[in-house]
């Protein structure tokens, strides 16, 4: 099997274009990073019936995720520079829905894409086993939780022990978010069923949505976001989410499955 290893700030994927079998065991297989590909997890590629391309991923652990914001940009440049497309305005089918891309080349190839994220619900402050959050959906549910340094978060601990928590049935990504100035946020993050992770795209459109509820960011502002593998820039406005990234290859080859 042919694939292509991607990454946007650092949470790597495996890219197949194509179907194959079983993908949740395969995502397993090739995410371990002694035995098999190493990465985040699966991401599938094929055309769509309704938009440009569909898009699947699958976490580490095997379970398939709604949406990947990291991910998709990776799927952009996937496209474009394999030659799938000369389009650079892109729609993406997605389980949380179709997706809108913009692609921004440079000598032929893709260097960076804005996603139109769509709709992001933010819910109220609760407190879920002693951890006081704020509940967002972006397509995935989110758990946002403002801490004074998020470089000493408990993300590990915490983060796993929320994800897990009976109050979010199909577990929860959790990110750590301090501020660091007005429209500028240091975010570390627990990911459903990949653990820490250098990078959540939707994850980071969810924590700039919880910090303009807080009063820490301004509506309709860019955003800066410094993750562990690099920044994000996301405004949010009127319920919407638009986030801009790079989307990188790391490497190509065959694997025997």
């Amino acid at each position: 099997m042919k694939f292509t290893k991607m990454e946007g700030l650092g949470n790597d994927y495996i890219y197949v274009y194509g179907a194959p079998k079983d993908p949740e065991a395969l995502s397993v297989k090739l995410s371990d990073r002694h035995f098999g590909i190493g990465g985040d997890g699966l991401v599938l590629i094929s055309l769509s019936d309704v938009a440009d391309f569909k898009m699947r991923i699958f976490n580490a652990d095997g379970s398939e995720a709604k949406m990947c914001g990291n991910g998709i940009r990776c799927v952009g440049k996937f496209v474009y520079d394999k030659g799938y497309t000369k389009k650079t305005e892109l729609a993406v089918e997605t389980l949380s829905g179709i997706k809108y891309l913009k692609l921004f080349v440079v000598d032929g190839k893709v260097e960076s894409v804005a996603v139109d994220m769509g709709r992001v619900e933010v819910g109220e402050e609760e407190t879920v086993d002693g951890v006081k959050l704020i509940p967002v959906d972006v397509g995935n549910p989110h758990a946002v939780t403002f801490v004074k340094d998020a470089d000493k978060a408990p993300v590990d601990t915490v983060g796993r022990r929320i994800e897990k928590n009976p109050r979010f049935p199909g577990g929860v990504n959790v990110e750590f978010v301090s501020a660091e100035d007005r429209n500028r946020l240091r975010m570390r993050v627990w990911e459903r069923g990949s653990g820490i992770t250098m990078a959540c795209g939707t994850g980071t459109c969810a924590s700039v949505a919880a910090a303009v509820k807080r009063g820490l960011c301004d509506e309709g502002a860019e955003v800066e976001v410094r993750l562990d593998g690099g920044v994000l820039k996301v405004k949010y406005e009127a319920g919407k989410a638009l986030m801009t990234g790079p989307a990188r290859t790391v490497f190509e080859g065959e694997i025997q499955c």
